[in-house]
Parts: structure tokens; C-alpha cells; sequence
């Protein structure tokens, strides 16, 4: 779409415009749409699709989550069903979902301990 003819933030956008956005395929904004309960576009005839602003927020939202946040389809959805889509929105003590790119750390130092454990039982079995 021509920068002089853009769209006010309150337009309903077409798949195509938000697909072009997002830089996602249509069948993409389609497959989000049977996974996220929450994304309703309308349809008109013809099954034409028209994105109201909140969907049109709610599709940005999920692209960051899944594709530079590293969530899974399943770890998005269990923040929104949650009532967020934010992880920083979490309240303190909430347990959620974890990025699939991010894991915990490791406990290194616990396995050293059971390996001296075990290396010092066997020396003692010797």
C-alpha cells in the first residue's frame, strides 16, 4: 500500500493488508485464527475477512510472542487464555509458559556433587 494512502489506525484491515504488515502469509493469519479463540475477524460474503483494530493488535501481539519473543503456539495460548499476552503483565508468583528459546539453567553444580558422590562410593566399594 502507497505511504500517502495508509490506513488510520481505527480502519478495519483487510488479510492481505494485515498479512503484508506482519510479513506472515495469509494462510498464516488464517491457521492463528483456528488456534487463538480470541482472533475473530469479521467475515463478510465471500468469507472476506476485515480485521477490527483490536484484532489487528491482538494478530501484532501474537507475532512478537511467536516469532522474536520464541514462544510456541501452545505457550502463547495459555498467556492469553491466562488474560495476558504481556509476560512482564504477570502478576508476581504467576507460573506460565517459558519461551522455547529460553530454558532454565541448568544445575551443573548439583550433578558435580552426585558424581563425587558416586565416584567416592565406588572407591570405597574397591
Amino acid at each position: 500500500m502507497a505511504d500517502a494512502l495508509q490506513k488510520s489506525d481505527q480502519a478495519f484491515r483487510t488479510i492481505g493488508e494485515l498479512a503484508e504488515e506482519l510479513g506472515v502469509p495469509q494462510h498464516i493469519l488464517r491457521y492463528w485464527e483456528t488456534r487463538f479463540s480470541q482472533l475473530k475477524p469479521l467475515q463478510r460474503a465471500g468469507n472476506r475477512r476485515y480485521y477490527r483494530p483490536a484484532d489487528v493488535a491482538l494478530a501484532r501481539r501474537i507475532h512478537r510472542l511467536l516469532e522474536h519473543d520464541g514462544y510456541t503456539i501452545r505457550g502463547v495460548q495459555q498467556l492469553l487464555a491466562g488474560g495476558t499476552a504481556d509476560p512482564g503483565e504477570k502478576s508476581v508468583g504467576a507460573t506460565g509458559p517459558t519461551p522455547a528459546n529460553q530454558h532454565s539453567a541448568f544445575p551443573f553444580e548439583e550433578l558435580r556433587e552426585i558424581r563425587r558422590m558416586l565416584a567416592d562410593a565406588l572407591e570405597a566399594d574397591a
